[in-house]
């Protein structure tokens, strides 16, 4: 399932995902399954025909990501892999960073950081330039909107209706996720 909010530049994307890293780091083996939201950069394309033609809007490299994760071996709730990613590269996401803050009160942690776009894009090191006002504003608008639909992934990963593994014969680890 993915839900995309689009501002001016930027947008957020969230969506369920099921996930197991190849190469984890000591106590993080095995399947995860949770919620990814990503504050990503939005362009606009060329209109395609006249001006009533739709204009494509392409969803592009991310600025920040923030994982609510847990082992698939953990109760419902737990939140023990959560984690946010404050340095991306392009297109590569740096280290995990866990907070302990971020992990006991993750909806509180994730509203907090969405309305306050600027400390965010300062604590990654991105350019406020790469933002409008227009992002600011709509996003400290619609943060409580964005929360509630994590909400909701969260409860409908722990029912178990997503955030499933990948189908039997898949060749990969990753099933369910847009991000």
């Amino acid at each position: 399932m993915l839900y995309l909010f689009g501002f001016d530049r930027i947008g957020v994307a969230v969506s369920d995902i099921y996930f197991v890293d190849p190469e984890p780091i000591p106590g993080q083996e095995g399947a995860e399954r949770g919620v990814r939201l990503e504050i990503r950069r939005l362009e606009q394309g060329e209109l395609k025909g006249s001006i009533y033609s739709a204009r494509p809007i392409a969803v592009d490299r991310p600025l920040w990501r923030i994982d609510l994760l847990e082992s698939v071996e953990s109760a419902p709730g737990s939140f023990d892999r959560t984690h946010h990613h404050p340095t991306i590269e392009g297109w590569e996401p740096g280290p995990r960073v866990f907070d302990t803050e971020l992990s006991g009160e993750p909806l509180k942690w994730l509203g907090a950081r969405l309305v306050d776009l600027e400390g965010v894009l300062d604590e990654v090191g991105f350019d406020r330039g790469e933002v409008s006002a227009a992002d600011v504003a709509g996003l400290r608008d619609r943060a409580p909107e964005i929360v509630d639909t994590v909400a909701r992934l969260l409860e409908r990963i722990h029912t178990g209706e997503l955030g499933t593994p990948p189908d039997a014969g898949s060749a990969t680890s990753v099933r369910a996720s847009w991000l």
